[in-house]
């Protein structure tokens, strides 16, 4: 997904961890199983990635406060008149397992909905709580802000939908200014540190493209993935992982960091499920690294998409570039799930800006199509609950110019229509 850079407050310190004895116990037999790993994975060879993998066409780069305030907030008290929330039960310390089947099935892109993504959080918790969704797609956020858990917890208590699947996204994004307590440490992280080299302002000022190849973006994303399986937070999905993993994939790191987190969640005794934005990588051995690979569909104006590899919105001939249609056999048959979903990248003519442009009944008819298409195929079709739009898309829109939302409350009103048709397929 494609942003860009505002000016960032800072964030209170995160609380200390109190388990890190584990990692004495467990050192011995990673070190061995990750270098056994990255030997295994060794004949990865696609190399020179980058110049291939950025859209033809210049990107917009709207201020993240078009759909997110820079100081979150929301009634912390009574019940969202919206919605029923008397009753909300804690969040299970070790949640069960997440079905990945009906993860496919019931499952729904929440941006930001524990990040305070739309600005009208009460109205956001209502939605959720009125919704058949079982997984919440991206439901917390990293996009050149770090996350903010002391939020997202009380957001997550006004939940009253029980088990419910959260995933967090691992932005290929982040503010190098940001303020970011590490407790391991006892410091500030050094976000600078983290910077895949030239990628420097990538995004605006201040911000680049983090690499998986620097070690303190490594203790990073080990430390916020543990922090978010402590709140219960079981899918986890790296955006644009060309970006953010070796340029040249024989060389990759991810191995180590799946891992890494694998470790953690086995010592809490918890299943997590890890997926990635790969775009148009075809090497096997790399897709199965994830549980799951994610992209968009390509969407037409008149609800149909396309069925070849590349959508033809930038794909004419080879050697332009593929913009990939992750069901195809190309993908699909290398990995080991798929989930597609109306993609956003802040451009007139993506995915949401498409949908949101159509009349409400050719939105619910393409839902239905859409979502028995992909699901009988075995592929895992995410319902927009909340999501980001073009700024001057012209479409229905939910509480923010720039912001998504199927709410009843908002112009859109596809909420009703999205959980007849996740009703019926439990």
């Amino acid at each position: 997904m494609l942003f860009a850079h505002i000016m960032l407050p800072l964030y209170p310190a995160e609380r200390p961890k109190l388990l890190r004895k584990k990692h004495l116990f467990f050192s011995i037999p990673v070190v061995i199983f990750v270098v056994g790993g990255l030997f295994f994975f060794a004949p990865f060879s696609e190399k020179n990635r980058e110049a291939a993998i950025a859209p033809p066409e210049e990107m917009p780069v709207p201020p993240l406060t078009d759909w997110v305030d820079e100081q979150p907030a929301f009634d912390e008290g009574g019940a969202s008149q919206e919605g029923k929330t008397e009753g909300v039960s804690p969040v299970m310390l070790v949640p069960p397992p997440p079905s990945l089947e009906r993860m496919k099935k019931q499952g729904c892109v929440a941006d930001g909905f524990l990040s305070g993504y739309g600005g009208d959080i009460n109205s956001s918790i209502a939605l959720v709580n009125r919704s058949q969704c079982y997984y919440l797609h991206r439901a917390l956020e990293t996009w050149l802000r770090p996350p903010d858990f002391k939020l997202a917890g009380k957001i997550q208590k006004k939940v009253t939908k029980p088990n419910t699947v959260y995933g967090m996204f691992i932005a290929e994004a982040i503010d190098t200014t940001a303020n970011y307590y590490y407790p391991a440490e006892e410091r500030d992280f050094d976000f600078d540190d983290m910077c895949r080299p030239g990628s420097k302002n990538f995004w605006g000022e201040h911000t680049c493209k983090p690499s998986l190849e620097r070690a303190e973006y490594r203790k990073y994303v080990q430390y916020i993935a543990e922090q978010a399986m402590d709140m219960g937070i079981q899918s986890f999905l790296f955006g644009q992982v060309f970006y953010q993993d070796a340029g040249d994939l024989s060389q990759s790191v991810m191995p180590e960091v799946i891992i890494g987190m694998r470790e953690y969640a086995d010592f809490l005794g918890m299943k997590i499920l890890i997926g990635a934005q790969t775009n148009d990588i075809v090497d096997e051995k790399y897709l199965r690294l994830f549980d799951y690979i994610e992209g968009g569909v390509g969407l037409q104006e008149d609800g149909s998409i396309e069925d070849g590899p590349c959508f033809s919105r930038w794909w004419q001939k080879p050697g332009d570039w593929c913009w990939a249609l992750l069901w195809h056999p190309n993908y699909s048959a290398k990995a080991n799930d798929v989930f597609v979903h109306f993609d956003w990248s802040g451009k007139l003519g993506d995915d949401m800006s498409v949908f949101t442009r159509m009349d409400k009944n050719t939105r619910e008819a393409t839902l239905r199509r859409l979502h028995g298409y992909f699901t009988s195929r075995n592929t895992g079709f995410l319902m927009p609950m909340l999501a980001t739009l073009y700024r001057d898309n012209g479409g229905c829109e939910g509480p923010k110019k720039r912001f998504y939302s199927a709410s009843n409350k908002y112009s859109c009103q596809d909420e009703d229509a999205i959980n007849s048709i996740l009703g019926k397929r439990r």
